[in-house]
């Protein structure tokens, strides 16, 4: 099998990673690019004695560490003008890879190139950093009510106030502009048939908060083609997943010196 059609399934899950990394989706898909390129320019880079999935993510991190390599990526694609030492740190890299792209710590420690006790020091800081984070106020979007009385728990466990659940594209604008949310979590696909996308776009127009899409389809939200979010969770999620994504997308707020207290999600 050729280095292409090897790499070819993982393309979106890559991006996935790359935008949470990055926090927007213009500076991970530059750095997907940015990989790819390097692949193709040196194909040793990927190491083919390792799973196609593993060798693709350590080239991307690899690609990450490159002062030379990030030099060619536009500040401007990425988010709050960000320079090399506030980028996405190792402990986040860590637990972004073991929770979110779902690695074990043994493929996270040959991602990383380190062994798996690093990895386990990493992900007790990145513990000890999501525990230290500032609440916030969420609003749930989601029309499924069995999965937004779910989100609700998990949100409020977190440490989280939950502003209310909104079903529909019009509910959705009644409760942000009623509680004026901290970070939206929003479905795809809601109860009166509209667009979750469409509902957000429109929300962001009024206000500037972290947002993260929920969906049963990722790939269709993954392409590189078209203006796509930077945070994404896939249904079914898994408690750990959405727990991971809030505090990235967190950490971003955090650093662009916000000070808002809510946070919107919806399913």
């Amino acid at each position: 099998m050729s280095i292409a059609m090897a790499i070819a399934p993982h393309l979106p899950y890559l991006r996935r990673f790359a935008r949470a990394l990055t926090g927007s989706q213009t500076g991970g898909d530059a750095y997907v690019a940015a990989c790819l390129e390097a692949i193709i320019e040196d194909p040793s880079l990927f190491d083919e004695s390792l799973e196609a999935r593993v060798a693709t993510y350590r080239v991307l991190l690899s690609i990450w560490d490159s002062i030379d390599l990030n030099s060619r990526v536009d500040p401007g694609d990425l988010p709050h003008e960000r320079n090399l030492e506030a980028m996405t740190p190792k402990a986040r890299q860590a637990f972004l890879l073991t929770t979110v792209e779902g690695f074990s710590t043994a493929q996270a420690a040959t991602i990383l190139k380190t062994d798996e006790a690093a990895v386990s020091a990493l992900l007790d800081e990145a513990g000890r950093e999501i525990a230290n984070q500032v609440s916030t106020t969420v609003m749930i979007i989601e029309d499924e009510p069995l999965i937004a009385m779910d989100i609700e728990v998990l949100v409020e466990g977190l440490g989280h106030d939950v502003a209310g659940i909104a079903r529909t594209h019009s509910e959705a604008s009644e409760l942000a502009r009623a509680t004026k949310p901290g970070m939206i979590l929003a479905d795809i696909q809601l109860a009166d048939g509209s667009s979750g996308l469409d509902a957000v776009n429109e929300l962001l127009q009024e206000l500037d908060v972290p947002v993260i899409f929920i969906t049963a389809y990722p790939e269709r939200l993954l392409t590189g083609e078209r203006p796509e979010p930077a945070f994404l969770v896939t249904k079914p999620f898994e408690p750990e997943v959405v727990k991971a994504v809030i505090s990235q997308a967190l950490f971003f707020d955090t650093r662009a010196g916000k000070s808002h207290s809510s946070v919107a999600a919806a399913g």
